[in-house]
């Protein structure tokens, strides 16, 4: 299995998800501010997002099965951080959706002619 890359799907999606909204917690931040953190805070996510695609890749993962796993991935760190870091509430529609994203990753990893 993909476990590295996994792991560090995850680790960099955590890095993303704070860049990509965290800022949100501080509504009297000026704009260039909050781009600058973000930035910095994207800086790791790279670092480990980087790795990640090319240790799928050289472990036998194509491009689809990259990225589907991290969309996959991306939406489960948003999840628990939009539910328990910023109070969202989380809509059945929401698992519905999971679900169908369940599906995908099967299909894509699945080896139907």
């Amino acid at each position: 299995m993909f476990y590295r890359t996994i792991l560090l799907l995850i680790c960099s999606n955590v890095f993303m998800t704070l860049a990509w909204y965290h800022h949100l917690k501080n509504e009297g931040w000026p704009l260039w501010k909050a781009i600058v953190l973000s930035w910095l805070i994207a800086f790791f996510e790279y670092c480990l997002a980087v790795p990640a695609n090319r240790i799928g890749q050289r472990e036998g993962m194509n491009l689809f099965q990259l990225k589907i796993t991290q969309e996959v991935i991306t939406l489960s760190v948003f999840t628990i951080y939009a539910v328990v870091f910023a109070n969202t509430a989380f809509h059945w529609k929401y698992l519905v959706s999971f679900i169908l994203l369940i599906g995908a990753v099967y299909f894509v990893f699945a080896d139907i002619k």
